[in-house]
C-alpha cells in the first residue's frame, strides 16, 4: 500500500508541498480564472489562514521566468489540463513578490525598517538577472544598489516596487507580474498601535508607484483581509477589481469546498468524521459556494492521525489575531451589546454592508465593525436585501469554532472586569443574608456582561465563580465533592471556620419557573447533605441559597 501524502500544516509555498509529496487541495484553475479576467489589478480579500498565501506562490511558480523549469511542479493538476494558450503563460514573466505579513512592529519606525528589508530582499533575488543583461544605465545602477545597501532616502522607497518593474522590465523585454500578499496587515497593526495615518501614507505611496502610474505591469494580484477604501489608500486606481468573501467569481479558490473535505476525510481513512468537521469548520460562504476553514480542517486531520479518539478544537483561534473581538466585548454599548448576545444564542443580527472601509469607521458601536467581522471570517451572512437603496445581510456565527473565540473572549473580559471593579457589595450581603441586594447586584452584574444562556448551569456557575473569587480571608469551592453530591459553589472562611456559604444554581428559559427552581435548588442541598462535610470540617454556621437564572433576572432564596 502506498504511504500517505504528508499533510502541509503551516507549508506556504506551493514548490515545497509538491516536492515533499505533501497533500495539495488543487486551486490551480485560478490561474486560468485570473488570466481570463483581463483585470489589471485583482484584490482577494479572505480571513487568516485560508491559504492566501500558498495561492500566491502558486502563481509565482507559475508564471515567473527563470533559469530552472518549474513546469514539473503542475503535472496531473487541473491546469496542465487547460487550454494551451493558458499553459503558454507558463514560466514567461519576471514576477515581484512581496508579502507585508511581517510589519506588525510596536512603532512606525520599527515597521518602516521592515518594509525596508522586504525591498531589499526582493531586489536582491533579482539582481543577477538585473547586473548581468546590461539594461540599466549607469544612475539606475546606482539607484538599484541603494535598495540592496538599505540607503535609498525615503522617496525612492515610496517609490521602489515600480523602480523595480521598470528594471525588470529593460532586462526581460517582457512586462511585470506583482504579488502583494497581506497588503492590509500593516494597516491593521498600525491601527491597533497607534501609528495608522502614516503607515496609511507610506502604502498610499507605494500603491500608486506599483499600480497606477507602473507602464512596465502586466497585471498584479493583492490579498488581504479586509477591501480598505480607495479614498484611504487606493486614491486614482480606476483598474482595481475586488474580490470579497461576497463575490462569486474564484469563490472556490480560497478555503476547501465540501466535495475537496470528503475527499481529504476519505483519503485519510476519517469519512466518519465528516459530520464534526462540517460541524466546527464549515459555515462560511463565499460568493455562492459552501467554504471550510482549510487551516482548522488540516489541523484536525494530523491530529486525528495521532489520536483517532481526538475531539475536534479551535485551531484557528490560536493563529488569527482576535484582537478586534476584545475590542467589540470590551468597549461595546448596550445595543452592540445585545446584538453580541443574540448571535451568541445562535440567533442573527441584519444590518447594512459596508465594502469599502477603513479602519478609523470600525468604532465597536457603529454599524461599519459588523462589515469588519464579516469580511474576517467572524460572521457569515444568511440573507441579502435592498433597503432605500443601502444593502442589508443577516449575519450569524458560522460554527462552534468561531463561536469559541466569542466565548473565550467573553470570558476573558469578564475575569478582567470582575478583577477591577469592586464586587464586595455582592460578598457582603451573601454573607448578611440580604436578599434583595444579592438579586439585584447580581442582575446589574448581568446586564453589564454578554451573555450566552445556552450554556445553562455551566455559564452561571461561571459567572458566579468570576463574582465571588478572591476575597480576603475566603475560600471559594467549586464543585467540590462534598456529602453524597456535589455543590456548585462553596464559600468558606479560611481561619476560624466560623461561616460556610453553600450555593445551588439552576438555569431555565422560562420566567415563571424561578421561584420553583430556587426550591429545587434548596432540597437538592437538603436532600444531598451538602453541608455534612462542613459540619465534620468545625463550620459553625452554613448558610444555604438556592439561585436560580432566566436570561438576565435571577431569583434567590434561603434555605
Amino acid at each position: 500500500m502506498a504511504e500517505r501524502k504528508k499533510i502541509p500544516i503551516g507549508i506556504e509555498d506551493f514548490a515545497e508541498i509538491i516536492n515533499r509529496n505533501c497533500y495539495f487541495v488543487d486551486k490551480t484553475l485560478m490561474i486560468r480564472d485570473i488570466l481570463d479576467s483581463g483585470a489589471k489589478v485583482t484584490l482577494f480579500t479572505r480571513p487568516r489562514r485560508f491559504g492566501k498565501t500558498l495561492n500566491m506562490s502558486m502563481l509565482q511558480r507559475f508564471f515567473e521566468k527563470t533559469d530552472s523549469d518549474n513546469s514539473y511542479l503542475f503535472n496531473g493538476l487541473h491546469i496542465s489540463d487547460a487550454d494551451e494558450k493558458y499553459l503558454a503563460h507558463m514560466g514567461q514573466y519576471p514576477v515581484i513578490t512581496l508579502s507585508l505579513k511581517s510589519m506588525k512592529q510596536p512603532d512606525y519606525n520599527m515597521a518602516y525598517q521592515i518594509y525596508k528589508d522586504i525591498i531589499k530582499d526582493e531586489f536582491s533575488r533579482h539582481k543577477i538577472v538585473i547586473y548581468q543583461s546590461e539594461a540599466l544605465d549607469s544612475e539606475e545602477l546606482t539607484r538599484y544598489k541603494a535598495f540592496l545597501d538599505i540607503n535609498a532616502d525615503d522617496a525612492a522607497y515610496s517609490k521602489a516596487i515600480g523602480f523595480l518593474s521598470k528594471c525588470l522590465c529593460k532586462a526581460y523585454h517582457k512586462n511585470v507580474i506583482i504579488l502583494i500578499d497581506e497588503y492590509d496587515v500593516p494597516l491593521e497593526n498600525a491601527y491597533f498601535r497607534g501609528f495608522y495615518d502614516k503607515m496609511i501614507d507610506l502604502l498610499r505611496s507605494v500603491f500608486e508607484s506599483a499600480l497606477k502610474t507602473n507602464n512596465s505591469l502586466e497585471f498584479a494580484v493583492m490579498t488581504g483581509c479586509l477591501r480598505i477604501s480607495k479614498e484611504s489608500i487606493f486614491t486614482g486606481l480606476n483598474n482595481l477589481r475586488v474580490n470579497s468573501v461576497r463575490t462569486d467569481a474564484f469563490s472556490e479558490y480560497f478555503g476547501f469546498t465540501a466535495e475537496e473535505v470528503r475527499s481529504l476525510a476519505e483519503y485519510y481513512g476519517i469519512s466518519d468524521k465528516i459530520d464534526d468537521i462540517r460541524n466546527w469548520y464549515d459555515g462560511y460562504y463565499f460568493g455562492m459556494t459552501d467554504i471550510y476553514n482549510p487551516w482548522s480542517v488540516l489541523n484536525y486531520i494530523q491530529n486525528m492521525m495521532s489520536m483517532p479518539d481526538a475531539p475536534p478544537e479551535p485551531y484557528w483561534s490560536n493563529t488569527s489575531s482576535n484582537s478586534i473581538i476584545y475590542k467589540l466585548i470590551r468597549e461595546s454599548g448596550e445595543e452592540t451589546r445585545d446584538m453580541v448576545e443574540e448571535l451568541m444564542n445562535g440567533g442573527s443580527i441584519t444590518v447594512p454592508v459596508y465594502e469599502d472601509t477603513v479602519y478609523a469607521d470600525i468604532d465597536v458601536n457603529s454599524d461599519h465593525i459588523w462589515s469588519f467581522l464579516l469580511f474576517t471570517g467572524y460572521l457569515k451572512q444568511i440573507k441579502t436585501e435592498l433597503r432605500d437603496d443601502l444593502l442589508y445581510l443577516t449575519l450569524v456565527i458560522p460554527n462552534i469554532e468561531v463561536r469559541s473565540i466569542y466565548q473565550r473572549t467573553i470570558m476573558q473580559w469578564f475575569k478582567e472586569k470582575t478583577n477591577s471593579d469592586s464586587r464586595s457589595e455582592l460578598f457582603e450581603a451573601l454573607i448578611s443574608q440580604d436578599i434583595e441586594t444579592i438579586e439585584d447586584t447580581i442582575c446589574d452584574w448581568l446586564d453589564e456582561t454578554i451573555s450566552f444562556h445556552d450554556e445553562k448551569e455551566q455559564y452561571y456557575h461561571g459567572f458566579l465563580t468570576g463574582l465571588l473569587s478572591g476575597f480576603k480571608g475566603y475560600t471559594l469551592k467549586s464543585n467540590r465533592e462534598s456529602g453524597d453530591g456535589r455543590p456548585d459553589l462553596m464559600l468558606l472562611e479560611k481561619r476560624r471556620r466560623k461561616l460556610a456559604v453553600v450555593i445551588e444554581i439552576k438555569a431555565t428559559r422560562e420566567f415563571t419557573k424561578l421561584d420553583s427552581l430556587c426550591d429545587e435548588a434548596l432540597y437538592q442541598i437538603k436532600k444531598y447533605r451538602y453541608e455534612t462535610e462542613l459540619k465534620n470540617e468545625g463550620y459553625q454556621e452554613i448558610i444555604k441559597y438556592g439561585i436560580a437564572f432566566c436570561k438576565k433576572s435571577c431569583r434567590v432564596k434561603i434555605g
